[in-house]
C-alpha cells in the first residue's frame, strides 16, 4: 500500500519555529488529499491543516497566521512549517493521505503515519 513517514518533529521554546515534514512511499498511483492532524492523550485528533491536489488549503483556526501546510508533488512529501509556536501547541502530530494505488489493480488508501512529537516548552 502506501507508507507515509514523518520528521522533524523535536522540544522548541515558545515563540520558536519547526518544520515537519511527511514523505510518503509504495506502489502510489496518485495523492489526493494530504493533512497534519495533532493528538494529545485524552483528547480527540484534530485537525491541524490539509490540502488538496489542486491545492485548496484548510486551517484549524488555532493556527491560521502561524503554520503553513505545503505539499510537493513530485516528491510526494507533505510539510508544515510551524512559526510562533505555544505552549498549547504540544502533541503528536500525524500525517495523513489518501488516493489510489496500483498493486496489480486500483485501489483506494488512507494511510496514516506514525506520528512525530511535537513540545513547546521553555
Amino acid at each position: 500500500q502506501v507508507q507515509l513517514v514523518e520528521s522533524g518533529g523535536g522540544l522548541v521554546q515558545p515563540g520558536g519555529s519547526l518544520r515537519l515534514s511527511c514523505a510518503a512511499s509504495g506502489s502510489i498511483f496518485n495523492i489526493n488529499n494530504m493533512g497534519w492532524y495533532r493528538q494529545v492523550p485524552g483528547k480527540q485528533r484534530e485537525l491541524v491543516a490539509s490540502i488538496t491536489s489542486h491545492a485548496r488549503i484548510n486551517y484549524a483556526d488555532s493556527v491560521k497566521g502561524r503554520f503553513t501546510i505545503s505539499r510537493d508533488n513530485a516528491k510526494n512529501t507533505l510539510y508544515l512549517q510551524m512559526n510562533s509556536l505555544k505552549p498549547e501547541d504540544t502533541a503528536v502530530y500525524y500525517c495523513y493521505a489518501d488516493g489510489t494505488y496500483y498493486s496489480g489493480s486500483y485501489n483506494s488508501y488512507e494511510s496514516w503515519g506514525q506520528g512525530t512529537q511535537v513540545t513547546v516548552s521553555s
